[in-house]
């Protein structure tokens, strides 16, 4: 071999940030590989300083970073911020292929205008994220599917759909009716009936002109009387729509309720309105990392590790992700 001809034999390099340390650990594990190593402080007035430890060079580097915080001094706009200055410090350092791995995107919830002069902050990010240099990113759940168009490179929207319906099925024998808590989760209750080979309900919700912030649930669409109901979100923050749901689906008759979502924020008051509410049990994966004092019995936590894995390796080997899913995401 002449000395300049080189070798087109790909190296897979997989860091993290600090958000969700456990979850990159599983994921490395399942992919056979060790973490690298990256020096990451904080200056003193709270600026985030990075630095690779190794060579990236011509890599393939996936830089993992769930969109949440990590301590009392880590918030999740900390999280985002730290992502992007690996990205930038990946891209300097000459890799050859970056790839933004977020099991959960930060401010997806704000992905169009409501009311005037507000902000679509959710584009913001996705064009924060190729400022900063990442080529590819993979997501779970994004709150809505129309976040993918945002980037003008590609994204590959995991689902945890599998995980959760599969722990259904396990437990419960498909004897269940999937209930969307509102209008606008009717296409993701819709998969996991699908999936479990169950029927479908929805409530009907309306907001309240008297109180800010409030709704009330008016009636069920399907049947729910003596059953054994699943309320399925992307995301549970505060836990109000859901315990909220399971309260109506108890006066309306259910056996009794449980609750599926990908994405456990828990913001106080949350653990305290589950441990109250008629919920029986609630499942959720460890996209976000779910702090001791949080980890009540009502709560189960599932690993979305082999997932994102899976999706990794397939995008490293370029091959299909959609055949990970069978579709589904």
């Amino acid at each position: 071999m002449s000395p300049l001809e080189v070798s087109t034999k790909k190296r897979f390099v997989l860091v993290a940030g600090r958000s969700n340390p456990d979850l990159a650990a599983e994921i490395a594990t399942s992919l056979g590989v060790e973490l690298g190593e990256v020096e990451i402080s904080d200056f003193a007035n709270g600026e985030i300083y990075i630095r690779f430890a190794a060579n990236v060079r011509g890599a393939d580097v996936f830089i993992f970073q769930s969109h949440t915080a990590s301590d009392a001094h880590h918030s999740i706009n900390s999280a985002i911020m730290e992502q992007l200055i690996m990205i930038d410090a990946a891209k300097r350092a000459s890799a050859k292929r970056i790839s933004a791995v977020i099991p959960f995107y930060g401010y997806g919830r704000q992905d169009k205008k409501s009311r005037g002069r507000e902000p679509i902050s959710a584009r913001l990010v996705a064009d924060l994220f190729q400022t900063a240099g990442a080529d590819r990113i993979l997501s779970v759940d994004l709150h809505t599917a129309q976040i993918q168009g945002f980037f003008d490179r590609p994204v590959d929207h995991l689902t945890s759909l599998p995980i959760l319906a599969d722990y259904l099925a396990g437990r419960f024998n498909g004897d269940l009716v999937v209930v969307s808590p509102d209008a606008g989760r009717v296409r993701v209750a819709e998969k996991f009936a699908a999936r479990l080979n169950t029927s479908l309900a929805i409530l009907h919700k309306r907001r309240r002109t008297d109180v800010r912030n409030v709704s009330e649930t008016l009636e069920v669409v399907g049947d729910v009387a003596g059953r054994r109901c699943v309320l399925v979100d992307d995301m549970i923050d505060t836990a109000g729509t859901i315990c909220s749901g399971a309260e109506a689906l108890m006066k309306f008759g259910a056996e009794e309720v449980l609750a599926v979502a990908t994405h456990g924020i828990l913001s106080d008051p949350a653990t305290d309105r589950i441990k109250n509410s008629p919920l029986k049990e609630l499942v959720v994966t460890n996209t976000i990392p779910l702090p001791a004092e949080k980890q009540i019995d009502k709560i189960t936590v599932l690993s979305i590790a082999p997932v994102i894995a899976d999706t990794i390796r397939a995008v490293f080997a370029d091959e299909s992700v959609s055949e990970i899913f069978h579709g589904e995401n």
